[in-house]
């Protein structure tokens, strides 16, 4: 077995995060492994690209949720990046951290040193934000964060709508407050886009310390009594053994973390025992807490083409003119992500003026990613519940490491998201009813204007609606016996042996959750070297 340091399973961004800080330290030894292949590629690299990646299953793991009552019995997509970078390399690049209470409220649930003010540092310490320097934002990071740069009268024209509705402007949403609407922050330098592999990894793979290794899937951690000491995993068909000397870190994401833990011998000890699996310590928790964002669209068709996107793409002048604003001004529509306006709002439901409601805006519209955007002329706001209350779980279909596990999404099951989602949609619809914009549209084509009563719009929510790939919380961080990890990162009952990625979230933050990932690992890094000193 070769000896390391510290095997880091996972190059997502977490993986890559805490490999490039780890590594600083020269004489630390560090190995990532990661079960996809090298981040090459034009549509890996261009911004609008992820719109063609993310369901590319060449690097992209396009796993399937159970079917699940609460959507009309469908079975969510939930693709996960299988790739250098992970789904920093697939996503769609919006940088958000969440409001400040996402954070506090972790700190009022068990996870102690997390609240917002201990976290902020951390969210400095990773960026370089193009803006307006703040005292929230970072200006010396390797991750560079860019404003919006392509502009559309009908995305102006729904911003000054949504203020006539009551909602404030607010110039950045990672700064004082996420409530207000404004234009969205994306991770992009220059005209690329920039994800945990360009900022963090590949750079730090010239140092002799650090060491990668692709294509290389885990399939255990190896144990000495009840210390993690290394892994196992395949690579072109032949099984090798890494040793830990001091930690093995997981950083597989919200369904492969619990799935490995599983796998080896941590989890619901019921489970593990059906599957024929030694039960090294009955963890019930490991895979349970499963969250995320259900993504709500609504299109409609605007009165006057050419301003949408969807005419466009079918006339070649526009494509040209596309293509030479990306390349020589290093804006304009393919250096977007998934959304270009938004912001948050308050419901009635809303508790203590905290937004529990997301908006995104985009000037076309499709179905999913990777299909031909629709032929009218098409405009879209999405919205999704900021803290559903649903929870699902991520459980082993069996003792084969290579099978996907069963992922059960539950959307819905609380009645508090089924209320709060009727209210998004009537007020996606008062904003689209403003002088401002009323002008702009002339049929709802989605969810239909047929979708009247409460009834009539839970149900188009549950046959309409999609994932905005944000699965959370599947190895719950808090400081009591059941949860997962403590505040450390420490798995629970396990020495040496820690879990940095999005599934240790107590609770899904607000909004996307790639910037809050970049934050757990880079506070992990700090942890873990201050145990080390």
């Amino acid at each position: 077995m070769k000896g390391y340091d510290y095997v880091i399973v996972g190059s997502g961004t977490a993986g890559s995060t805490l490999a490039a800080r780890l590594s600083e330290d020269p004489s630390a030894r560090v190995l990532v492994l990661e079960c996809g292949g090298a981040d090459r590629g034009f549509w890996l690299k261009l911004p609008v690209g992820y719109y063609k990646s993310i369901y590319d299953a060449r690097v992209s793991h396009l796993y399937r949720g159970e079917p699940d009552a609460g959507i009309a019995d469908r079975s969510m997509d939930c693709p996960r990046g299988r790739v250098v970078g992970g789904s920093s390399s697939i996503n769609g690049l919006i940088y958000i951290r969440g409001q400040h209470q996402d954070f506090d409220q972790w700190q009022a649930m068990g996870a102690d040193g997390w609240s917002f003010q201990d976290v902020l540092p951390h969210f400095r310490s990773i960026e370089t934000y193009e803006g307006a320097p703040s005292q929230y934002r970072g200006a010396q990071g390797p991750l560079r964060i860019s404003d919006l740069k392509n502009q559309n009268d009908a995305c102006d024209d729904w911003l000054e709508a949504a203020q006539a509705f009551g909602l404030p402007w607010n110039d950045d949403f990672n700064g004082a407050s996420a409530y207000g609407v404004g234009r969205y922050q994306l991770s992009v330098r220059g005209r690329w886009r920039e994800s945990a592999a360009t900022a963090f990894l590949h750079p730090a793979l010239s140092r002799p310390n650090l060491d990668m290794e692709t294509r290389a899937h885990v399939t255990e951690i190896v144990f000495e009594g009840s210390r993690a000491v290394g892994v196992r995993y395949q690579q072109d068909g032949a099984v090798h053994t890494v040793h830990a000397d001091v930690e093995v870190i997981l950083c597989g994401g919200s369904v492969q973390t619990p799935q490995l833990l599983q796998i080896s011998g941590i989890g619901p000890a019921a489970l593990l025992r059906h599957h024929g699996i030694r039960v090294r310590h009955d963890a019930p928790e490991v895979g349970e807490n499963l969250q995320d964002h259900l993504q709500m669209r609504t299109i409609v068709e605007l009165a006057e083409p050419g301003v949408s996107l969807n005419d466009h793409v079918r006339n070649p002048f526009s494509l040209a003119k596309m293509g030479l604003d990306w390349l020589i001004g290093q804006r304009g529509p393919l250096t977007v992500g998934a959304g270009q306006v938004g912001g948050a709002a308050c419901s009635k439901y809303a508790e203590d003026g905290q937004p529990d409601l997301q908006l995104f805006v985009m000037p076309l519209s499709v179905d999913k990613p990777g299909m031909p955007l629709h032929r009218y002329s098409g405009f879209t706001t999405s919205f999704w519940q900021c803290h559903p209350e649903s929870r699902g779980s991520v459980q082993i279909a069996d003792a084969n490491p290579l099978s996907d596990p069963k992922i059960t999404t539950n959307y819905l099951s609380a009645e508090r998201d089924q209320k709060v989602m009727i209210e998004g949609l009537r007020m996606v619809r008062e904003i689209y009813e403003q002088m401002a914009f009323k002008h702009r549209w002339q049929r709802e084509i989605i969810p239909g204007a047929e979708h009247q009563t409460d009834k009539e719009i839970i149900d188009a929510v549950r046959r309409m609606s999609a994932t905005v790939y944000h699965l959370v919380g599947t190895c719950r961080m808090g400081r009591d016996e059941s949860a997962v990890v403590d505040p450390s990162l420490c798995v629970n009952a396990a020495e040496g042996l820690r879990v940095v990625d999005a599934s240790v979230m107590p609770r899904i933050t607000s909004a996307n959750t790639n910037a809050p990932t970049f934050m757990i690992a880079e506070k992990a890094a700090s942890i873990i070297r201050a145990a080390g000193a």
